[in-house]
């Protein structure tokens, strides 16, 4: 590897990591903790490559990134965040970071993206922010750390500005029609109306031409389309085929597996084909359990700005959170938390209450990952399956032998430590490994350390 690197993040571990490791890598490395210092090194000329973190003491990286692609036209910048939303992956996307990684990354990933922008040393065009972009909203309950999240982020940054039809699939309540108004929120057609078709207008004699009228170049969303009927179906269809300068952009929702029922003569072929060509699965909650504590923060911080009481989670309280079932995903998760927001005796939420307001379980717990007696290796394989398929044509980014390690690794040294009463020495026997290994791996993990479970 050849080159300079401008390093900029006010964390003093992360720069000396990663100024160790470009270092060994052989590249020549300025690690700052000052976005003044960082434009001040751009500006001057120096560096081949920048990495930033977005929330610095004196500034915002994305913010700097319009300037830095206005003083250095292709310079290609790297973005690493824990501000692990939607809206950061989107916000990185369109001021044309070259890449974009939430925190914690993977240190070898990120060293081959390094590789690949400073080979490719590509040309990356300035573009000023639109008028529009101050009518975005700045927060959207798309909150995920785990890579199936970030995964679903950069999809949905890369299909955000085409017009290719979108079927969005996933269980009931992971969000599917939210995915859908985000994209077209923050994709070229948000000036335009976002249009959710009913099946009594498609079977109205003129209710095909209303919808278009409504639209005006905007998006049209069929929900669940596998429920509407044949005759509906095929006016989608003649809908999707009218040309004309201002037609919509079409987009439909599923919680069931539309190839079995196309097979089936109950899903129009010519439908089908149309609404697949870009496929985007949104997870279940128990595909993304580390989520379910990040998630249920951001919902109690939502209802205390709507007027709720100022409320926190025991760590109890967080794990049991996450060893429940959720079958209605995300949406049963918040009105779960809501409601427990309101009712608790106290500031802090304890186990005792998230228990009660829960109730038993409807299912399995999601940390577990079987169901109906599958084999672990099943579902890591199903999980695995899902998350290729989520990249539809593309490869997945490289390292990924890392990263699944790692989320295996994650909840199996926790659940064990929770196991053993926070004795690592316990733990450590229980594993099978040295407490010394143990040890690392917690400290690699980013394994909390709380009064309940004393890990250091």
């Amino acid at each position: 590897m050849d080159g300079t690197v401008l390093v900029a993040d006010d964390d003093r571990t992360i720069r000396t990591v990663l100024t160790q490791a470009l270092t060994r890598a052989g590249c020549k490395v300025h690690a700052t903790s000052s976005l003044t210092t960082l434009m001040r090194w751009v500006s001057e000329g120096k560096g081949d490559l920048v990495i930033s973190d977005v929330m610095m003491p004196d500034g915002n990286g994305l913010e700097m990134l319009p300037k830095i692609a206005e003083d250095r036209p292709g310079l290609p910048v790297i973005v690493i965040s824990a501000q692990n939303t939607i809206m950061t992956a989107i916000k990185a996307a369109e001021a044309e970071a070259y890449d974009y990684l939430p925190k914690p990354f993977d240190l070898p990933d990120l060293m081959k993206r390094t590789a690949k922008a400073l080979s490719q040393r590509r040309v990356i065009s300035a573009s000023a922010p639109s008028d529009n972009d101050m009518d975005r909203p700045e927060e959207l309950p798309l909150v995920g750390r785990t890579e199936i999240m970030q995964s679903l982020y950069r999809v949905v940054a890369r299909m955000m500005n085409t017009d290719l039809p979108i079927l969005i699939t996933g269980e009931s309540g992971v969000g599917k029609s939210l995915i859908a108004k985000t994209i077209h929120d923050l994709s070229d057609r948000r000036s335009q109306a976002f249009v959710l078709a009913e099946e009594a207008e498609l079977m109205d004699l003129e209710g095909p031409m209303r919808l278009l009228e409504r639209a005006r170049g905007g998006t049209i969303l069929f929900d669940e389309i596998a429920d509407l009927s044949d005759s509906a179906q095929a006016r989608i269809v003649r809908m999707m085929d009218m040309p004309g300068d201002r037609s919509p952009r079409f987009m439909a929702t599923s919680q069931v597996d539309l190839q079995p029922l196309m097979e089936d003569g109950k899903l129009r072929q010519d439908l089908f084909y149309r609404l697949n060509g870009t496929l985007i699965h949104v997870p279940a909650l128990r595909e993304r359990v580390e989520d379910i504590p990040l998630l249920a923060e951001h919902f109690l911080t939502r209802a205390e700005i709507e007027g709720a009481p100022k409320r926190y989670f025991s760590e109890a309280a967080r794990q049991k959170l996450r060893s429940h079932a959720w079958p209605g995903n995300v949406r049963q998760l918040e009105n779960a938390v809501r409601r427990l927001g309101y009712t608790s005796r106290a500031e802090e939420i304890t186990e005792t209450e998230v228990e009660m307001g829960l109730g038993p379980q409807a299912g399995p717990a999601p940390v577990s990952g079987i169901n109906n007696g599958e084999k672990l290796s099943d579902s890591v394989a199903r999980h695995l399956r899902r998350y290729f398929d989520l990249h539809g044509d593309m490869m997945p980014p490289s390292g990924l032998y890392a990263r699944v390690l790692r989320e295996l690794e994650l909840p199996l040294i926790e659940i064990a430590l929770d196991a053993s009463g926070g004795n690592q020495a316990k733990c450590a026997d229980l594993l099978g490994i040295n407490r010394n290994t143990l040890r690392k791996k917690i400290t690699d993990l980013d394994i909390e350390v709380t009064r309940r479970r004393k890990l250091m």
